[in-house]
C-alpha cells in the first residue's frame, strides 16, 4: 500500500515538475530581416520594434507566465539567406512562430519551407502574391501592392488624370507592383503610356525618365523601395518634369524624404495612418494605438516608419494567438491567427478569415502628400 502511495506521490511530483518546466520554456519568436544592406530601412525599424516590445512583454511577466525569446538573423536583403535562415529557425532553433521577411522576394522564397514544415508565418512584406492565393500557414501585415495601386488610381481619377507613365524597380516588390498597376489601370479609366524599370544598384534613371518626358503622361507612378525611388524623384525634378509624381507605400518612411530632399515636395503616396497619427480625429479607434507606438519608438530610436509598425502588428497578433490557444502548438496557433478579429494595429483594424490572411480593407490606407518636408493627409 505504501509503495502505491509513494508511486502516486512521485508521479504527481513528476507531473508538476513537467508542468513547471513547460511553463518555464520560453515562447520562441523567429525572425529574418534585412537589417543591413539596401533594404535596411525596412529591417532596422522592424528589428528594433520586435526587441522593444518583447522586452516590454517580458517585463510584465510574459505570455501565460512564459517569457518570450526573439531569435533573429540578418538577411542583408538577400532571398537566398532568407531561405537558409528560415530552415535554421525551424530545424535548429525550433521557434514557435516566424514574424519576419522584410522584402517580398525573401518572403516568397521562404513560403514553401513554411508550408512543408507547417509553422505559422507572419510576413512583413508588401506583395499581394504572399496572400493571394491564400496559403494555409502564411499571413501578412502590410497593405498589398494591389491595394496601393487602387488607392493611387482612385486619387488620380479625382484629379482627372487618365494617362500615366509607370516606372518600377526590378526586385520582387517592384515587379509585383508593376503587374498590379498594369492590371488595374483600365478599371479606373487610366491608360499606361510608358512602362520603364530600373535596377537595385542603378544610380541614375534619367534615360528612362527622358523617354517618359517625351510621352503625353499626365502623372508618373513609381513602384519601388530603397534608394531607387528617391533617385527617380530627384531625376524627375532635374529633368524639369512638372507632372504629379506618385510613389507606393514602399517609401513610407522619413528616410525617403531625407534622400529625395526638396524634390519630394508634392509627392503623393498611400500609407498607413501611423505617419499622420496626430492628424486623426480623436474618435478614430487607431489613434491611441498609433500615438502610443510612436511615442515609445521615437523616444528610443527617432522618427517612426510604417515598417516598424508592421512588426508591432505581427508580433502582437502572434502573441495574442498564442495566448488564446493557451499553447504554442503550431496548428492551434495558426488557427487562432486566422481568427484574428477587430485587432487595432498600426496598419489598420485587422479582421482575418480562412479566405483573407491580411484582413485589411482599402480604407486602412491614407493618401498622403509631402508638404514642407512632412506628411499631410490629402483631403
Amino acid at each position: 500500500m505504501k509503495k502505491n502511495i509513494i508511486a502516486v506521490a512521485v508521479g504527481s511530483l513528476l507531473a508538476v515538475s513537467a508542468s513547471q518546466a513547460m511553463a518555464a520554456n520560453p515562447i520562441k519568436i523567429g525572425t529574418f530581416l534585412a537589417v543591413t544592406g539596401p533594404a535596411s530601412f525596412l529591417g532596422d525599424p522592424e528589428l528594433k520594434t520586435l526587441q522593444m516590445y518583447i522586452a516590454e512583454v517580458n517585463a510584465k511577466g510574459g505570455v501565460d507566465g512564459r517569457k518570450v525569446e526573439l531569435v533573429h538573423y540578418d538577411t542583408g536583403g538577400r532571398a537566398k539567406e532568407a531561405v537558409n535562415f528560415a530552415k535554421r529557425l525551424i530545424k535548429k532553433d525550433r521557434v514557435d512562430v516566424i514574424v519576419g521577411g522584410s522584402t517580398s522576394g525573401s518572403t516568397l522564397s521562404v513560403m514553401p519551407i513554411v508550408k512543408k514544415n507547417q509553422i505559422p508565418f507572419i510576413s512583413l512584406a508588401g506583395s499581394v502574391k504572399i496572400i493571394d492565393p491564400v496559403q494555409k500557414w502564411t499571413f501578412k501585415m502590410p497593405h498589398t501592392d494591389r491595394m496601393a495601386a487602387s488607392k493611387i488610381y482612385e486619387d488620380m481619377k479625382k484629379r482627372g488624370i487618365t494617362r500615366v507613365a509607370l516606372i518600377s524597380g526590378n526586385g520582387g516588390f517592384g515587379k509585383s507592383g508593376r503587374v498590379q498597376s498594369l492590371a488595374l489601370a483600365g478599371n479606373y479609366g487610366i491608360k499606361i503610356v510608358a512602362d520603364e524599370s530600373y535596377g537595385r544598384k542603378d544610380t541614375d534613371m534619367t534615360a528612362q525618365l527622358t523617354k517618359i518626358r517625351d510621352t503625353d503622361a499626365q502623372a508618373i507612378l513609381n513602384f519601388g523601395f530603397g534608394s531607387g525611388p528617391a533617385i527617380v524623384t530627384k531625376n524627375i525634378r532635374q529633368l524639369g518634369i512638372k507632372v504629379p509624381l506618385y510613389e507606393s507605400h514602399g517609401v513610407a518612411s522619413k528616410k525617403y524624404i531625407e534622400l529625395a530632399g526638396a524634390a519630394a515636395e508634392g509627392v503623393r503616396l498611400p500609407a498607413s495612418a501611423l505617419l499622420v497619427a496626430e492628424q486623426l480625429s480623436d474618435s478614430n479607434p487607431q489613434k491611441a494605438v498609433l500615438l502610443a507606438y510612436k511615442k515609445k519608438f521615437e523616444a528610443k530610436y527617432g522618427p517612426v516608419s510604417t515598417f516598424g509598425g508592421h512588426a508591432y502588428d505581427g508580433l502582437m497578433i502572434a502573441l495574442q494567438a498564442i495566448d488564446r490557444a493557451n499553447s504554442t502548438d503550431k496548428a492551434k496557433v495558426r488557427d487562432e491567427i486566422e481568427k484574428t478579429h477587430n485587432f487595432i494595429g498600426t496598419g489598420g483594424v485587422f479582421n482575418m478569415s480562412p479566405t483573407d490572411h491580411l484582413g485589411l480593407g482599402l480604407d486602412a490606407f491614407r493618401m498622403l502628400e509631402i508638404k514642407n518636408g512632412n506628411w499631410t493627409i490629402v483631403k
